[in-house]
């Protein structure tokens, strides 16, 4: 294993999920995304929220870009389940209003979709762990806009950014996707973690599936 320096946010947050184990690579048995598709590197963020130190990192990028788009207050939106933690610490630190959206309703009660107290026409952002396509999001973002919230941006900790179609679900969509890392900065940093054959064969996946 080689020593690759870090050089920017987007490597430090791709160092961080090497070094906690969210970057899964298995050339054999390969994992299921959250898309449907099959991969041999899988990543999960869901381990970040027991990891306090690393989370704050990340939950502290996450607000810089928050902010950097959104002067005045916003609703802060968490997809089920993933997104729920996330949002929820966004929100506090950020001191916004926060709702979740189900994937479906609930059952009983009133039957909601969206679960939390806001404004119609309100700004909103969605919040989620990561996206691979984009496609599991429109659901998210349909709900959002029937209930009539305004929203134009998604934030995530990762992108896979290697789906020739998650451009073509954005512009669907009408969203700007906004991410901490992607696997470009996965494999910049990944000599530090794994064999250089692994980093090689690591290299020609991504490649193939960017080309199609």
């Amino acid at each position: 294993m080689s020593t690759v320096k870090i050089k920017n946010s987007r490597q430090k947050i791709a160092d961080i999920l090497l070094s906690i184990g969210c970057v899964n690579i298995n050339f054999k048995n390969k994992f299921t995304l959250t898309s449907g598709k099959k991969s041999p590197v899988y990543v999960d963020c869901r381990k970040l929220v027991s990891f306090p130190k690393e989370r704050e990192i990340i939950i502290n990028e996450m607000s810089k870009q928050i902010k950097s788009k959104y002067k005045n207050q916003i609703v802060v939106a968490g997809g089920e389940t993933a997104g729920i933690p996330y949002s929820s610490y966004i929100s506090q630190k950020l001191k916004l209003p926060m709702v979740y959206i189900r994937k479906k309703p609930k059952g009983f009660g009133k039957g909601k979709i969206i679960e939390g107290e806001f404004k119609k026409k309100s700004k909103s952002v969605l919040i989620e762990d990561m996206a691979t396509d984009g496609g599991s999001k429109i659901h998210f973002i349909n709900s959002m806009r029937k209930a009539e919230l305004s929203v134009r941006d998604i934030f995530v900790v990762f992108f896979y950014d290697i789906y020739p179609s998650a451009k073509a679900n954005m512009k669907k969509m009408r969203v700007n996707l906004n991410y901490l890392a992607s696997w470009k900065d996965i494999l910049e940093i990944s000599p530090n973690y794994i064999s250089m054959k692994d980093h090689a064969n690591l290299k020609k996946y991504l490649d193939m599936i960017s080309n199609g």
